[in-house]
């Protein structure tokens, strides 16, 4: 099991530079958008344990922060996230090190009804796990329009973003990882299906199934069985 924990932040009071210009967003999500986006992470598990032929399980947590998002990290061209720095309170409080493995956060970055939006570098972002996530792989993903979240498969997006830091952490033990990890379907020959999204790549991915360079790399399915498993938040229950 990897112990996995999604942080709400329901409001956004950010100032923001965009170019010249210092501008206010104010946004708080509807209950509809709140449940669209945890609708898609609950589904995230069963992708997991399926791709993996149920080697690998998530066990989620969600949990709304009960403050603001006040501050986003810059990232250059007026683009900004909520990056550790910008959820220590809640890492901290909810998440010291070893308690959870993952850490998503879901934020309100754009305004479906007037169109006004924080610009970003993605939908979804990740981080590998390091002391300025508390050891955990840390995601974020953005509010989205509801159709946006069921296409094509419910939960992909968390999937992908997980991946990263997954990657990442099978690459520190030494398994190879293809080029790109998560990002690699096109570059080996793989086609997003109007289904299934990217899932056949995920799962050739997580069963050390990709071919590159005449090799099949990826995280083997041995591998999701400890001892190669993540320190932080893992949970053989």
């Amino acid at each position: 099991m990897w112990k996995s924990l999604l942080v709400i932040y329901r409001q956004v009071d950010v100032t923001v530079r965009t170019w010249l210009l210092r501008t206010r967003f104010v946004h708080t999500l509807s209950e509809g958008e709140v449940d669209d986006a945890t609708e898609s992470f609950r589904q995230f598990p069963g992708l997991v344990r399926e791709l993996t032929q149920g080697l690998a399980a998530i066990k989620p947590e969600i949990v709304s922060a009960d403050r603001p998002l006040t501050s986003l990290t810059p990232m250059g061209q007026g683009k900004y996230w909520p990056s550790p720095a910008d959820t220590r309170p809640e890492l901290d409080a909810l998440a010291p090190v070893g308690r959870y493995a993952s850490i998503f956060v879901l934020w309100p970055q754009n305004n479906l009804e007037t169109g006004r939006t924080i610009q970003s570098a993605g939908w979804g972002l990740a981080l590998a796990a390091s002391d300025w996530s508390n050891q955990a792989t840390y995601v974020t993903v953005a509010n989205a329009e509801s159709a946006i979240w069921k296409v094509p498969r419910i939960g992909e997006v968390w999937l992908h973003e997980w991946l990263h830091g997954v990657c990442a952490f099978y690459a520190r033990l030494g398994y190879t990882m293809p080029s790109g990890d998560a990002d690699g379907g096109e570059r080996h020959g793989y086609k997003r299906s109007p289904e299934n999204g990217w899932t056949e790549y995920y799962r050739d991915l997580m069963s050390g199934n990709v071919v590159e360079s005449g090799c099949r790399v990826g995280i083997p399915l041995d591998a999701w069985r400890g001892p190669n498993s993540p320190e932080a938040g893992l949970d053989d229950k």
